[in-house]
């Protein structure tokens, strides 16, 4: 699993593959379309993006879609965790990471190879009303759960420092990553 992992978003990221091409070499991209009309298209021009960069290229819960258009593998909603083993059986050389907001104890993890944990700081987006885990809920669960766990949700530049120290195996972002590598 690569340390940095781009999240999409229709809204804050409509153009993701100017943002993918702009990663450095062996970063991840989750592409989530949300059901968007254009999702083949984007997804297919992310593929070409991650390739070029010798990225990863996760799709949101949508497996004819990573298979049509040779994605590495899949991210899964916090409500669809269980699914992640019958999905590695399936597809036992695809990469599944799914979210957690660790608001309930940790889920069965199964066949998924990294939570994403959110959001660790005040965030946007979809994250905008939830409160912050925060530093020790993050280190507890990485002290906890015997899979890599990426930081999610308000991580810039100013406190990704404060990750360190924290068990964190990587960062993910959508705002913040498009900030730091978007045209």
């Amino acid at each position: 699993m690569p340390p940095l992992l781009f999240f999409t978003d229709p809204e804050r990221t409509p153009e993701p593959w100017t943002v993918a091409e702009r990663l450095p070499v062996g970063s991840g991209v989750v592409y989530r379309h949300f059901g968007a009309p254009d999702a083949r298209d984007t997804a297919l021009r992310l593929r070409d993006a991650t390739a070029k960069r010798d990225g990863l290229l996760l799709i949101g819960l949508d497996e004819d879609l990573a298979h049509e258009v040779g994605a590495d593998g899949l991210h899964l909603p916090e409500r669809a965790i269980s699914e992640a083993a019958g999905i590695a059986e399936r597809q036992p050389n695809w990469r599944i990471t799914a979210a957690f907001h660790a608001r309930t104890p940790a889920p069965t993890l199964t066949g998924l190879d990294a939570l994403i944990v959110s959001p660790v700081f005040p965030a946007g987006g979809a994250s905008a009303s939830s409160l912050p885990l925060g530093l020790p809920r993050l280190t507890a669960l990485t002290r906890e759960l015997d899979l890599p766990i990426y930081a999610l949700g308000g991580v810039d530049a100013k406190n990704a420092p404060e990750l360190e120290g924290s068990g964190a195996y990587g960062i993910a972002g959508v705002g913040s990553i498009r900030a730091a590598f978007g045209p």
